[in-house]
């Protein structure tokens, strides 16, 4: 399976993409975390992270989506069946066209809280921010509604065997991963680092799922290579 190179450096660069957009939901959100509104992210940290953190976050979006792209893209490699790669090949093309929205209408909407905090509008500040949340919340339900039926399927996939990977890996999918990390997130104190983790979440569980699939990939690769030797 990972004899083709190209298989391996895709997924190295969605690892890559990972940490680039994990990085990016770092940068906007880690700070104090006391809030006194309705949306717990708008905390007393956000309101003082300067507009530059919010900029890079939004900048390193960018390539990082790229990278992800390579990486999902080549699991449909992985896929036995060409009509099941068709159907895999389509919604991860849908899916992806909500990851830049859906980190856009984060970092406007903190920028937005951070800039009135610091230019003398405290007191409309956190009105201002939880009215976009509200306002523009069908977004991150839409986006969702994208997001998940590529992962969903690739579950399906795996644990009906039309995956060259055993079916077992089923449960190594990205939404398992999910939700073991949010299990962690939840016995966490409450600090930075967890909020920081809170937001990376998706970016966390996306680079362990891609890392799996590697390190199986060179362990099946080097087992192979070991028969081959010893035939």
């Amino acid at each position: 399976m990972m004899g083709n190179r190209k298989k391996a450096a895709a997924l190295i660069c969605g690892m890559f993409g990972c940490v680039f957009l994990g990085s990016g939901d770092w940068l906007m959100m880690y700070g104090n975390t006391a809030y006194h509104g309705q949306v717990y992210w708008l905390t007393e940290g956000v309101a003082q992270i300067p507009a530059w953190r919010n900029s890079l976050s939004m900048l390193v979006a960018f390539p990082a989506v790229l990278l992800y792209g390579i990486a999902l893209f080549t699991t449909v490699g992985f896929v036995k069946q060409e009509k099941n790669r068709k159907i895999y090949h389509y919604l991860t093309a849908f899916g992806l066209t909500p990851w830049m929205c859906l980190h856009l209408f984060y970092v406007m909407i903190l920028y937005v809280f951070a800039w009135l905090n610091g230019n003398g509008y405290e007191a409309a500040a956190l009105p201002a921010a939880e009215a976009l949340v509200s306002h523009f919340s069908w977004i991150v339900v839409l986006s969702e509604a994208f997001m998940l039926p590529p992962f969903l399927y690739w579950f399906y996939l795996q644990v009906s065997g039309r995956t060259v990977f055993p079916k077992w890996m089923a449960f190594t999918n990205v939404l398992v991963v999910y939700a073991v990390l949010w299990f962690v997130k939840s016995i966490l104190p409450d600090t930075p680092f967890r909020i920081g983790f809170t937001n990376g979440l998706m970016s966390e569980s996306m680079f362990i799922w891609f890392g799996i699939m590697l390190a199986w990939g060179v362990i099946h690769l080097r087992n192979g290579n070991q028969d081959k030797k010893m035939d």
